[in-house]
Parts: structure tokens; C-alpha cells; sequence
């Protein structure tokens, strides 16, 4: 069964000084009615914690909540406190300040059992004054208007919970699909501005199999070097995407940083922020775009799989004295682009996989073993036999061919010797191993069709 996945949109709300002022008073109640339960809840946590989940808030509500069959709850401060409070905000109140106490309960255990970074780590302390933001309920908290471009949301005025009507924009594709269905949003407020974070439950399609896969190799000379790698050991489609535009604009701010910080004594907190923010924010850009033509180029060519090398937690080193090298590391880019790829690629139906880096550089795709890299350019390889040729892209194919000859291995078309799981012959496997594992029925046609 294909589970469903979570895509947040953010819509962004237009309205007035007024109503902004609202939806602010609106946030402070909420965040000041989830600061009083986190008190209550931490003190109760010995029986609330014990409760499945439907039974907590209910158990919760009978605690603060004065009614009819409840006239007398044990804390009595919430009801003078918050008057006419909605019972659906209170109800995401009490939610949040549940996974709140959850949350610090769990970690204090975690480092009482001796489970920390460092054996002097302090211990995790219950933070009451977080920054949580109210979830709206459809017909409750929030209506929206059939064209989706206004809403009307609950707020506070100070005394009272009225109905405000406020603009919208900013909305992507999500909405459109019929299979997208749209949960509760929640009205998130800060310095730059008011907004609502939609989530959407998208129904996830599963790509067919296909004959070829995208296999990537990221780097700092070239952002990423594509390839469209088919299974007979074909290359169906290269590219090099490289945004040296946005480079350039983030690598002169970065040098702006670096003549400031030799022209001052001890850098204070906080310096060259603004450069820092507008470099990191190039960055994600470029992460962005390099993403999306990615997903554009595998969907053009029909692929599943989107192959990357496992560089999770790799920390390369910095190059020699007054050399830039570490500077350039330090900006690259390569968890970025496979996180937002895994994520939009995911969405569509396909999948992003890792092979093991080690010898995908080093070792030439046409099989004639280790390579050397040009003095001059380093981005030039020359291969035994003295072709040269662009080290990016011949790493490329053996990034696509190691995952390749793993995918056949594991479906059982390849022989293996002994009960190891690795895989027969050991050695570094390049695009030139898929040359020799071509089925001779695909020969014999190849060879048919050239007559």
C-alpha cells in the first residue's frame, strides 16, 4: 500500500493594520493559554501521560473546563482567565502542550539513563513559553470562500472572538488536484509577516519500472553533472547544470565577509549578518533551481530512480594556506539539493537513491583503472590509455552503473559467490561492467539493426 505523503503550502494573508493587529492578539491568547497547560499537564503527566490519545485531551478538559456535568474543575484560573475562549483553539492547545510535555519527559529520560553528547550535557529543561501558533479547524476557526482567495478567521479583539474576512494569495498547484486533500491550516505570525501554513495529504503515485536511471554526481567546480544511464550501459542523455551567475553574486558577498573580518580586531555576535543572510539565501536558490531541473529532467526521460553518492556527515578538508578551497566546501551545496530533490521527486511517484561514493571519481568508466586528474584543470581527467575526458561526468556513469548492477544483483540476475552480500567479482564497479553484462539477445538485435 503507497502511503500518503504531507506538503505544506504557505498562503500568504493580506490585510490591514487592523485586522493584523487581531490576528496578533489572536496568537498572544493562544501562546498564553498554552503556557498555563503546560504546567497543569507536566503536574498530571503521571496519569495523562498513561492515556491513549483520544483519552488525553477529554482527561485534560476536565481539569480546566467548567460545564454542566463539570461544574467545579480543579483549576478554576482558566475559565476566569479566558473567557469565551473557542473550544476547538482549546482543544489545539491542549494538543500542543501535551507533545510539548511528551517531548521534554522523553529527553530527560534519555539523559538520566546516560544517553547525551557529552557526559557534563546539561539537563533538557520544560519550556513553557514556546512558540506555538493556532491550528484553524474548517467551519470553526476558518472559512474559506469558494475561489480561495479570502477567509474568514476567529480572532481575538481583547474582550471578545469575532469574525474577520481577510485576503489570500500565493497559492501554488496543490489545490487543484482533486486527489489533494487539504487539512487544517495553521496562522502563523512573525516579523515578516502573517500567513497561513496549509498542509496538503497527497496521494503518492508509483512510477512504473523503467530501463534507465538519473544518476547525479555534486561538486564544487560543477554544482551537479547529469547522466540518463540505461540498463544495456547506454548513455541517453549528459548534462552539466552550473548557476555561476548566482554564484558569483553569493561569492562576492562572501569575500565582502572575509575583507571586513581581516579589517576588524575581535568579531563581535552578529557580524556581517545581512551578508551572511543574503549569501545563505543565494544558496537556497540555487538549491532550488538545480532541484527542479533535476525532477524535470527525470520526468522527461521516464526514470524512477534519481542516484546520488551517500555523502551524509562527509566533512572533506580545506585545501593549502590562503587557499579558498575551504571556503568553497563550506558553500556547498550537496545536502541541500538532495533533500528538496528527495522531497519533490518523492511527491511524484519516484524515488532517490545512494550508492557508496568510494573509487566513483577515482576509476575511469571505461574500465582502464585509476585516473589522474590535470594539473592545470583540475575538472580534466586522463584515463591509462591517455584519452582525456571531464572527471564529473565519468563519475556520473559510475555512480549510474554502481546502482544499476546492485538493482540486478539484488533481483537475482547476477550470480554471487558464497552467502556474502557483496557483490561478485569485487571490484570497483564503472559504466565499462555493463558493457559486459549486456544479454545477448539486446546484441544480436543491435547487431541486426546495423546491417
Amino acid at each position: 500500500m503507497v502511503q500518503p505523503n504531507i506538503r505544506s503550502e504557505k498562503w500568504s494573508i493580506v490585510a490591514t493594520s487592523h485586522q493584523r493587529k487581531l490576528l496578533e492578539k489572536t496568537v498572544c491568547e493562544f501562546r498564553c493559554k498554552v503556557r498555563g497547560l503546560v504546567g497543569v499537564i507536566y503536574t498530571h503527566w503521571s496519569s495523562v501521560g498513561l492515556l491513549d490519545a483520544k483519552s488525553q485531551i477529554p482527561a485534560v478538559e476536565k481539569l480546566i473546563h467548567q460545564t454542566a456535568k463539570n461544574p467545579n474543575p480543579k483549576y478554576q484560573y482558566f475559565n476566569s482567565r479566558f473567557h469565551k475562549f473557542p473550544s476547538y483553539y482549546r482543544r489545539g492547545a491542549i494538543q500542543f502542550a501535551i507533545g510539548q510535555v511528551s517531548s521534554f519527559v522523553t529527553r530527560y529520560r534519555m539523559w538520566q539513563s546516560g544517553m547525551r553528547n557529552r557526559f557534563d550535557a546539561l539537563p533538557p529543561r520544560l519550556n513553557a513559553d514556546c512558540g506555538a501558533y493556532p491550528p484553524l479547524y474548517k467551519g470553526q476557526c476558518i472559512k474559506f470562500a469558494e475561489d480561495l482567495k479570502s477567509t474568514a478567521i476567529k480572532v481575538f479583539t481583547g474582550t471578545d472572538w469575532v469574525w474577520i474576512t481577510v485576503g489570500l494569495t500565493g497559492h501554488r498547484q496543490r489545490h487543484l488536484d482533486l486527489a489533494n486533500k487539504r487539512k487544517s491550516p495553521y496562522l502563523v505570525i512573525n516579523q515578516k509577516g502573517c500567513h497561513l501554513s496549509v498542509p496538503f495529504q497527497c496521494k503518492r503515485t508509483k512510477l512504473p519500472e523503467a530501463q534507465s536511471v538519473l544518476a547525479v554526481d555534486l561538486g564544487i567546480n560543477t554544482t551537479a553533472t547529469v547522466s540518463v544511464v540505461n540498463y544495456d550501459g547506454t548513455v541517453s542523455h549528459r548534462e552539466f547544470i552550473h548557476h555561476g551567475r548566482d554564484i558569483d553574486r553569493r561569492d562576492k558577498r562572501l569575500k565582502r565577509i572575509s575583507k571586513k573580518a581581516s579589517l576588524t580586531g575581535k568579531l563581535h555576535k552578529g557580524f556581517c549578518r545581512s551578508l551572511y543572510r543574503k549569501a545563505n539565501n543565494i544558496n537556497r536558490e540555487i538549491g532550488q533551481k538545480v532541484s527542479s531541473r533535476l525532477v524535470k529532467i527525470a520526468r522527461q526521460y521516464g526514470v524512477k530512480y534519481i542516484v546520488f553518492e551517500y555523502l551524509k556527515g562527509w566533512r572533506p578538508k580545506g585545501g593549502k594556506k590562503r587557499s579558498t578551497l575551504k571556503q568553497r566546501f563550506h558553500g556547498w551545496l550537496h545536502r541541500r539539493i538532495v533533500n528538496l530533490t528527495e522531497m519533490k521527486w518523492s511527491e511524484l511517484g519516484g524515488k532517490v537513491v545512494f550508492v557508496n561514493p568510494r573509487g566513483t571519481s577515482s576509476h575511469a568508466y571505461d574500465g582502464s583503472g585509476k585516473l589522474r586528474r590535470n594539473q592545470e584543470n583540475y575538472e580534466i581527467a586522463v584515463f591509462a590509455s591517455g584519452k582525456q575526458y571531464n572527471c564529473d561526468l565519468s563519475a556520473s556513469y559510475n555512480i549510474g552503473a554502481r546502482f544499476i548492477y546492485q538493482l540486478m544483483s539484488r533481483n537475482g540476475s547476477q550470480d554471487k559467490k558464497g552467502q556474502n552480500s557483496c557483490l561478485s567479482p569485487r571490484s570497483r564497479v564503472t559504466l565499462s561492467m555493463l558493457w559486459r553484462l549486456l544479454p545477448s539477445s539486446i546484441v544480436e538485435q543491435d547487431t541486426t539493426s546495423s546491417r
